[in-house]
């Protein structure tokens, strides 16, 4: 990638022809590394004054790095007060709430697969999305001073409905595809592939929407604050692990992932270039392409995030804590 008339140029090479493809910074929001790939300086620099952030994927699809401008844009006092919620009973609030519309959407989730599936699967699901509300509503009712209270019970109640969930998930998908439970660094099958790195790709994402609200990616409520760990990308993605789970299961409902998009690595599989290509022209479709009404408003779920984000930090802004 290059510059050329003040356009990126980026030129591939593919089965021996080259091909070059002009795009106008104000057109890109993230370009995005997950190959080998050469970009100059002036490519760098022109997406420095564009506010486009340059992120490095590392093969499961979680952030490396990234390159971006300097500027906060945003009151240090956003970040001071993240701070102190995260230590009281507001942190806890805004922790159940995620954790909470995580589960919701699973539920719902599950609710549109039964629609095409009443017959064969509709009891089975209707029994998972019980079980999961059951656990959504042990999270909402879980009281304490502050997150670390209840941090050990509500991962416990998290837990046990991904399980109702992922096993459903599996149960829905044609034999080929059937996975066995969440596996992570390595994937044990070709799902757990696909939706690790999708995972990845959001959490890019979710750093970047808090950046420019003015949130601290590394101060948490529930995720514990070990070293160099993103623990707010951590709480804040709960609400959003759907965008990439429909998007993956819908890849394998539909039969488009085959053996070719996955090579075998220790212990487990990962996504090869094809496999990557096929995943990113979706995820992208779905986040920053295709519009949902959200706010009244037809957006991106990408611009729904954003808001999110805003949202929480005007909040922490306007909140009225002590300093603990």
């Amino acid at each position: 990638m290059h510059v050329k008339d003040d356009l990126f140029a980026i030129k591939t090479n593919t089965e021996g022809k080259e091909l070059i493809q002009h795009i106008a910074a104000h057109k890109l929001r993230t370009i995005v590394i997950a190959t080998h790939a050469a970009l100059s300086t002036d490519a760098v620099r022109l997406a420095l004054m564009n506010n486009v952030d340059i992120v490095f994927l590392k093969s499961d699809g979680h952030p490396l790095g990234r390159v971006w401008h300097c500027k906060m844009g945003s009151t240090t006092k956003i970040r001071k007060q993240q701070l102190v919620v995260s230590l009281n009973a507001k942190g806890l609030e805004w922790t159940k709430t995620w954790l909470t519309t995580k589960l919701n959407n699973q539920i719902e989730h599950l609710k549109d697969l039964r629609k095409h599936r009443t017959e064969t699967y509709g009891e089975l699901i209707d029994q998972k999305c019980n079980s999961i509300d059951n656990m959504r509503q042990s999270i909402a009712m879980l009281t304490g001073n502050n997150t670390n209270q209840i941090a050990d019970s509500a991962r416990g109640y998290e837990g046990t409905a991904g399980r109702y969930y992922w096993d459903t998930l599996s149960t829905l998908l044609t034999e080929q595809y059937k996975f066995d439970g969440r596996s992570m660094r390595p994937a044990k099958d070709q799902f757990n592939a696909f939706l690790n790195y999708a995972y990845g790709i959001l959490y890019s994402k979710v750093e970047k929407v808090l950046i420019i609200a003015g949130i601290d990616p590394y101060v948490g409520f529930m995720h514990r604050d070990d070293y160099n760990q993103k623990s707010m990308v951590f709480d804040f993605i709960e609400p959003y692990r759907i965008y990439a789970e429909r998007v993956v299961f819908k890849l394998f409902a539909a039969k488009k992932v085959n053996k070719a998009h996955t090579i075998q690595i220790t212990n487990g599989l990962s996504l090869n270039k094809e496999g990557k290509v096929l995943l990113v022209e979706a995820f992208t479709e779905h986040l920053e392409t295709e519009t949902i009404r959200y706010k009244g408003k037809n957006q991106t779920r990408f611009n729904a995030m954003q808001f999110d984000a805003h949202n929480f930090a005007q909040q922490l802004l306007t909140e009225e804590v002590d300093v603990v």
